[in-house]
């Protein structure tokens, strides 16, 4: 009975599940034709629960795999087929990765900064309308006295004004009771 890729390569413990999901099936997607490196390791996989130690589990395999045309080399080099494999897995992982940085982390970013201006833009406006507030303030605290003091002025304009009036009606008054009587 063969062992998983899965198995073989997710034996570690505090791997990423998804993660070995993922890289198992891109190496069972691209296995190779015939007895190479995978179906080894799949062979040591099996030799394990014997109980050998690792150099026999290696040696042991590979005893099996050379009556099946495989040599070292082919070995080494189907390995190192799988390391790229799983390196181009990487960089599109990585491509992926950045992309969703591009689009979820930079875009909010982005929108952070321009709120963050749009609120000092705010602030600016606040402290421009709390400075005409408070000279609008400033003008009508001191209209009180100005209206006051207009009044008062205007007051004793009129009472200067009527005063003078009822002066001058006075004299006028006088005159003609004196020309009535005198002439």
């Amino acid at each position: 009975m063969q062992k998983s890729l899965k198995a073989l390569f997710g034996v570690h413990h505090g791997l990423d599940e998804k993660s070995v999901n993922f890289l198992t099936q891109a190496l069972e997607k691209n296995n190779l034709p015939g007895f190479d490196y995978i179906e080894f390791k799949q062979s040591i996989g099996n030799l394990v629960n014997l109980g050998m130690d690792e150099p026999t589990m290696f040696k042991s395999a590979y005893a099996t795999a050379i009556t099946v045309g495989l040599t070292k080399e082919k070995l080494l080099d189907t390995a190192a087929h799988y390391k790229k494999i799983l390196t181009k897995e990487k960089s599109d992982f990585d491509a992926a990765v950045q992309k969703q940085v591009e689009q979820k982390v930079r875009t909010k970013q982005m929108e952070v900064e321009k709120l963050r201006k749009q609120i000092e833009a705010y602030q600016a406006k606040i402290k421009e309308l709390e400075a005409k507030v408070a000279t609008d303030q400033s003008t009508v605290d001191q209209s009180g006295d100005l209206i006051e003091a207009e009044l008062a002025k205007i007051e004793n304009t009129q009472n200067g004004f009527d005063t003078t009036l009822r002066a001058l009606m006075n004299e006028i008054d006088r005159d003609i009771l004196n020309i009535q009587q005198y002439l």
